[in-house]
């Protein structure tokens, strides 16, 4: 967690007047937003391979005069390095506008969050895709747009296929409007056992 919200300080573009960084905490993850894009020429898969270009170089360099931070490059892989030996889903790295966000999921089970849903049920049906939207669905019925935002996708047809298509067939998720399925105002919520 050191790394991942250091990474952000280094990275920022702070020349974006009124936009901070952000550390966001969900039940299952953390999000942590800077301001500016990956430097030009920089890729997501760049960065998971620990290729670095740093755009603030004297706060890199106090960072690592402090042992703050080891050396360029390899924070973002010792991240997903530890992720993988504790078991965790592979941190997310996505830019948004003009923001990139990191995204770091935690261990808590999904079987102690979900209000009575049963450990068996959980454990044998979420996938790597349904859990974000199980957690989204937590505390209110979202529409699909809010679902969409929440989990951080843009593409509708991947959010309906790999989301909440597995999440209604595995009877976690149901419609607030079953009789409607295509209305403006359909919701969906998380299913209550029998």
């Amino acid at each position: 967690m050191r790394e991942a919200v250091i990474n952000p300080i280094v990275h920022a573009d702070y020349s974006q007047i009124g936009s901070p960084l952000r550390v966001d905490i969900y039940d299952d993850r953390i999000e942590i937003e800077n301001p500016g894009i990956l430097l030009p020429g920089m890729t997501v898969e760049d960065v998971k391979q620990g290729v670095s270009k740093i755009p603030n170089r004297v706060i890199a360099r106090v960072f690592r005069k402090l042992d703050l931070i080891e050396q360029w490059g390899s924070d973002f892989r010792r991240i997903l390095d530890e992720a993988e030996e504790q078991n965790l889903l592979e941190p997310r790295i996505k830019e948004i506008g003009m923001c990139v966000r990191f995204t770091v999921y935690l261990a808590e089970s999904m079987a102690t969050e979900v209000s009575r849903t049963s450990k068996e049920q959980v454990t044998e049906h979420v996938t790597e895709q349904v859990r974000p939207l199980l957690f989204c669905l937590k505390t209110q019925p979202l529409g699909r747009r809010d679902a969409m935002v929440y989990i951080g996708l843009d593409s509708r047809q991947t959010f309906v296929f790999d989301y909440l298509k597995p999440a209604i067939q595995a009877g976690l998720v149901e419609m607030t409007l079953p009789d409607s399925p295509k209305s403006p105002t359909q919701k969906y919520r998380l299913k209550e056992p029998v």
